[in-house]
């Protein structure tokens, strides 16, 4: 996959992000963040609630890339696949994690309840916060114009 590609097949379109933008996407990642740490909430509105914030995170980074994803049938997996095309293959892990999470979140919001276990919901939490840093650590050495607020 390549930007070109992603371009002529219309799941991606060219985009200049902002530091206002960004912030208002990170704040919206921390409030899922949060709300994923409540225990009272199911493990699946948690584990979607954290996907959710991964989400919102890889549509950071690819912002930041000079690229939007393009609202149509896959454009979660889009978002994901972008991950490794925009940080390389350091970032694969992510990609791939999440990847697996987005089929299982599909199930959570379209097909069945009781699918996500205690573990999974507090894995994603946790894979979701550690993304974030490292896609803010990425922001901060490429682009410090855009760096979060402290």
């Amino acid at each position: 996959m390549t930007w070109t590609k992603l371009l002529a097949s219309r799941d991606v379109q060219r985009h200049r992000t902002s530091k206002k933008e960004l912030d208002d996407v990170r704040a919206l990642i921390a409030r899922d963040l949060a709300d994923a740490g409540v225990t009272a909430l199911s493990a699946d509105r948690r584990f979607a609630t954290a996907y959710n914030a991964a989400l919102l995170t890889a549509h950071m980074l690819i912002a930041c890339a000079g690229y939007r994803v393009t609202a149509k049938t896959g454009h979660h997996k889009v978002a994901f696949d972008a991950i490794t095309l925009t940080l390389g293959a350091s970032a694969s892990k992510y990609a791939d994690y999440f990847e697996r999470c987005r089929r299982k979140r599909n199930v959570i919001d379209y097909t069945r309840s009781h699918v996500a276990t205690e573990t999974e919901a507090q894995e994603i939490l946790e894979k979701a916060t550690e993304f974030r840093g490292f896609v803010e650590a990425w922001i901060d050495s490429k682009f410090p114009a855009l760096k979060r607020r402290e």
